[in-house]
C-alpha cells in the first residue's frame, strides 16, 4: 500500500473494454497493473458489438415495452428476444427479476442513474485517445428508422423522456425522400427515421486492443490463458489463483468479466444476478459507403461503418455464456432486416460472430466495492459496455485508490 492507504498494485480480470479502462485509469493514478484473462484481449463482447458510443441511446433495457414486446415474441424463435425452452430455474428467476423492473418507475431510476455516465463517456473516451490509446472515435448521427411514422413514435416518447432528465439529445425527424437522402442505405419500405446528433462510433475490436497496447507501453501487464478459479488474502495482498497452479499478488483485484461475473463475485457478497444476453453480428460490403450508423428499433438490429463495409449487430438470446454460435439467429437479423436496407450484399457475409453481453435485471450494472476489503467488480452494462467502459474505469479507478465511492456509483453498488 502507498503512504497515502490506496494501493501500489492492482489485479484486474478480464480484458475487455470494461477491464482494461479500469487498468488504464489505475495507471493514471500511480498503480501498477495486471490484467488477467481467460482467454485474451477483446475475446467476448468488447469485439463484435456494433461500435456505437451513443449516449443519445443507452437507454436502460427494462424500458415497459420491452416486456410487452418479449411477451409477444417467446413462442417465436426467430424473434429478436430470444429465450430458449429451458429447465434452467436461474435463468426463469433473473426473467422474473427482470419484468418486475420493466416499469416506468424503475426505468426512469436507471435512466437517472446513467446520467453522469451519459454526460461523461465521451470526454473519457477522449482522455484516453488523447493520451496515447491510438484508435480513432468518429463523429457521425445515428439514423433510427421505421416502416412507418406511427413506429417511430415510441422513440421520441423515449427520448423525451431522457431529455426531462437533464441529458439534452438533440434528433430530428425524417420521413419519405428526406430519410433517404440522410441514409443512402435505407429502402423505400422505411418511410420515417429519427436522426440523433451528437454520437460516435468505433471499430471496437480495433480500439479495445489499442487500449491493451497503451496498458502495456505504460508497464502493464497482460496475461491470457489465465483461468481464474478464486482469489484468496494472504498477508495483507490479494492471491488471485488460475486453474494451471499459477497466482499473482496484489493490493487490490477488479473483476471485469462480463457475462461471468457472478461465477467469482457470489462468493464476495454480489447478489444481483448477472445473465448473458447474448448479441449476434456479421460483416457485408454495400454498394455505396455508409456514412454512419443505422439503427433499425423494430427489429433491434445496429448497423455501423466497419473497415468500408458495414457490420450489422442484433438480438437479445439468452443462453449459456459459452453457447456455440447458433446460425438461425443470423438467418433472424438477415430476414429482418434485409426489406429495410438496399445495396447491401447479405449473401458475402464474413466475420461471423457471437457474444454474451452482461445484463442486471434493473437495468443498472454493478459497480465499486464488494464486502470482501481490496476486491471490486465492474460488469452487468448490458449493450452498453463498449459507451461506458471509460467513464467506468475512471470513476472506479478513483473509489479504489481514495476509498471514497464517488456519488455517480452510488445506484450502482454491487452489493444493493
Amino acid at each position: 500500500m502507498r503512504i497515502d492507504g490506496g494501493p501500489r498494485t492492482a489485479v484486474v480480470i478480464g480484458a475487455g473494454v470494461v477491464g482494461l479502462s479500469t487498468a488504464w485509469f489505475l495507471q493514471e493514478r500511480g498503480v501498477e497493473v495486471t490484467v488477467v484473462d481467460r482467454d485474451g484481449v477483446a475475446a467476448g463482447s468488447s469485439w463484435g458489438n456494433a461500435g456505437w458510443l451513443s449516449p443519445g441511446l443507452a437507454i436502460p433495457l427494462n424500458e415497459p415495452g420491452v416486456l410487452r414486446y418479449g411477451l409477444r415474441s417467446l413462442l417465436d424463435r426467430d424473434a429478436p428476444l430470444h429465450v430458449p425452452t429451458t429447465p434452467d430455474v436461474g435463468l426463469w428467476a433473473f426473467l422474473t427479476r427482470f419484468a418486475l423492473h420493466c416499469n416506468w418507475k424503475d426505468w426512469g431510476r436507471a435512466v437517472r442513474a446513467n446520467l453522469p455516465f451519459n454526460e461523461e463517456c465521451l470526454e473519457a473516451f477522449d482522455v484516453l485517445t488523447a493520451s496515447g490509446v491510438e484508435a480513432p472515435t468518429v463523429e457521425a448521427p445515428i439514423m433510427a428508422a421505421f416502416r412507418t411514422p406511427k413506429q417511430a413514435v415510441s422513440l421520441l416518447h423515449e427520448l423525451r423522456r431522457i431529455n426531462d432528465s437533464g441529458l439534452e439529445i438533440r434528433y430530428a425527424a425524417f420521413e419519405g425522400a428526406e430519410l433517404r437522402k440522410q441514409a443512402p442505405q435505407l429502402s423505400v419500405q422505411a418511410e420515417a427515421g429519427i436522426r440523433l446528433d451528437g454520437q460516435r462510433y468505433v471499430d471496437p475490436g480495433a480500439f479495445t486492443h489499442a487500449l491493451a497496447d497503451a496498458v502495456t507501453a505504460r508497464g502493464g501487464v497482460i496475461r491470457d490463458g489465465f483461468t481464474v478459479t478464486g482469489v484468496d488474502q494472504e498477508g495483507g495482498k490479494q492471491v488471485v489463483r488460475a486453474a494451471n497452479g499459477d497466482s499473482v499478488k496484489a493490493d487490490a483485484v477488479v473483476l471485469a468479466t462480463g457475462a461471468w461475473l457472478n461465477r467469482l463475485a457470489k462468493e464476495w457478497g454480489v447478489r444481483t444476478q448477472v445473465r448473458a444476453g447474448r448479441g449476434y453480428s456479421f460483416t457485408v460490403p454495400t454498394d455505396e459507403p455508409v456514412r454512419g450508423p443505422i439503427y433499425l428499433p423494430a427489429v433491434r438490429v445496429a448497423c455501423t461503418p466497419y473497415q468500408g463495409k458495414l457490420r450489422v449487430a442484433g438480438t437479445m438470446e439468452f443462453r449459456d455464456p459459452d453457447a456455440p454460435l447458433f446460425q438461425r439467429r443470423v438467418d433472424a437479423i438477415i430476414a429482418s432486416a434485409k426489406p429495410l436496407l438496399t445495396g447491401v450484399h447479405w449473401e458475402e457475409r464474413t466475420d461471423t460472430w457471437v457474444g454474451p453481453r452482461p445484463v442486471t435485471p434493473d437495468g443498472m450494472p454493478l459497480i465499486g466495492a464488494t464486502r470482501v476489503p481490496g476486491i471490486y467488480v465492474a460488469g452487468g452494462h448490458g449493450m452498453w459496455g463498449l459507451t461506458h467502459g471509460p467513464a467506468t474505469g475512471r470513476m472506479l479507478a478513483e473509489q479504489i485508490t481514495t476509498g471514497k465511492q464517488p456519488e455517480a456509483l452510488r445506484a450502482f453498488d454491487p452489493t444493493r
